[in-house]
């Protein structure tokens, strides 16, 4: 473990009492503010703008059945995006701890639900995540190459792994450098996003309305589908929390996390409408549901031969949808690791690049993306992510009335939380009747989370393989010294 410290600043208990150094004070190992106000618009909106503009037009379309019906459900999801956002504000600037839905639960609710939140995300909702983000990047990575030709599933993967490993690479070894490439990252989204905007809007202008014609069709829109496109909505948008995942690393909090989410969601809602009535100006609803690169097929109609820089520009943006993904919920994990629900390991911190380093390495994610379709996959984690999320909102809700002296610098009228939360549960219900083999899985394995927190935390006898991860075995050798 040379190289590491315990997060809380503790002395290394491997330093002896011979070193002569041992006596002398030395500086608190920990994560440092470093997420500044821009640096925390990047996050979100870097985060925000990556794999989900590219994936979701064509779930959203087939799912909810019309052009005009599609709309309203990205128009509807980035509204209740803002909801949750607000709600998350007002948590992430009252309980001023990084760790976010996790953090927010175990406030609440006690270490049991908090467990459960942390289970499922650690071998579903984080592996499967990113597994969609990363193989949009592969994709479109490689889209260059193979173009007029389809690209070999094992070539996307293959690409996909050495991108994730990039991400995780650059996010242990530096925090700073983690952020100003997220800030390059981001204005590459946004220029991605202007290059398709731009045109689209100009041919909209010029006359091309014709694939808008009999946009609420009502015989081809399909209630029962629904809450899968909101969940392929959902996903686009999913990002405005990451934040709140690094809560202890933002400089003034109180100001910086609700003025960063406020911006980053306004900047998103006018992108993604604007590009979502772009590529239905240049492509027909058929030609948008036969395309598996949604932005690649706008570019070959559209651009020409500039069309090869379009698949590099959105693979850029899956890249800093991942690199933002990984560097908040790493947190998650080392927050947990401190509250004692995961092995001590995750919460240790790099002595000198102060980067929770164990919590970034993370292998599940790499075998997971080779056991699924993105599609599934993303039916499947968002079941388990809008659950929990839900609950999150609820526990805001629950802790005005159980602690209403709590200081809450940023402060939402109370239907915000209400309406987002009850939308949740009412999509991930509904969900089990639109898409049930994906979201009983889902729950399933939510449920595992229980008999898990009786064996790992609360039973005293546990496996000694976990006491060692644990760390206990060492603390009971320093208080049997002591």
């Amino acid at each position: 473990m040379t190289g590491m410290a315990f997060n809380s600043g503790e002395k290394d208990p491997l330093k002896s009492n011979g070193d002569p150094s041992a006596g002398a004070p030395e500086e608190k190992v920990e994560l440092r503010k470093k997420v500044t106000l821009l640096r925390g618009i990047s996050i979100i909106t870097g985060t925000i703008i990556g794999a989900g503009i590219f994936i979701s037009p064509k779930g959203i379309l087939k799912n909810s059945g019309s052009v005009g019906m599609s709309l309203v459900v990205w128009i509807a999801c980035g509204i209740l995006s803002l909801f949750g956002a607000l709600s998350y504000a007002e948590l992430g600037t009252s309980i001023k701890k990084s760790g976010g839905h996790y953090t927010y639960i175990l406030e609440a609710f006690g270490p049991q639900v908090a467990f459960m939140r942390m289970w499922v995300d650690m071998i579903a909702i984080r592996p499967a995540g990113l597994a969609v983000i990363a193989l949009a990047f592969g994709r479109y990575i490689l889209e260059p190459i193979f173009m007029p030709c389809g690209v070999p599933e094992i070539a996307i993967k293959l690409a996909t792994t050495i991108g994730l490993t990039a991400v995780m690479y650059l996010n242990s070894m530096s925090v700073s450098w983690t952020a100003r490439i997220q800030i390059f990252l981001t204005f590459s989204k946004l220029l991605t996003i202007a290059i398709i905007i731009v045109p689209g809007v100009y041919l909209l202008f010029k006359g091309e309305t014709k694939n808008f014609e009999n946009a609420f069709e009502v015989n081809t829109i399909h209630l029962s589908g629904l809450p899968l496109a909101f969940y392929s909505g959902m996903f686009a948008y999913a990002g405005w929390f990451y934040l709140n995942f690094v809560t202890e690393e933002v400089e003034n909090p109180e100001r910086t996390v609700p003025l960063a989410i406020c911006i980053s969601m306004v900047i998103v809602m006018i992108c993604y409408t604007m590009t979502n009535v772009a590529y239905y100006t240049v492509m027909s609803a058929e030609e948008l549901l036969a395309s598996d690169a949604v932005a690649v097929t706008f570019a070959e109609k559209l651009m020409g031969n500039f069309s090869v820089a379009v698949p590099v520009f959105v693979a850029l943006s899956c890249f800093g949808s991942m690199n933002g993904c990984l560097f908040a919920i790493s947190r998650m994990f080392f927050v947990a690791s401190r509250e004692g629900q995961l092995p001590e390991v995750l919460s240790m911190i790099h002595i000198r690049r102060h980067t929770p380093l164990p919590a970034v390495i993370y292998p599940i994610t790499l075998l997971i993306l080779f056991l699924g379709d993105i599609y599934s996959l993303l039916n499947f984690m968002s079941f388990l992510r809008w659950l929990f999320i839900g609950v999150a909102v609820i526990g805001l809700i629950y802790m005005r009335y159980t602690r209403p002296d709590m200081p809450r610098p940023f402060k939402v009228p109370i239907f915000i939380p209400a309406v987002f939360s009850l939308t949740c549960f009412f999509m991930v219900f509904l969900s089990l009747y639109s898409d049930p083999i994906n979201t009983g899985i889902g729950f399933a394995i939510s449920l595992t989370g229980i008999p898990a927190y009786y064996i790992f935390i609360h039973c005293e006898r546990k496996p000694k393989w976990f006491q060692k991860l644990s760390g206990q075995r060492l603390q009971k050798m320093q208080m049997a010294k002591a």
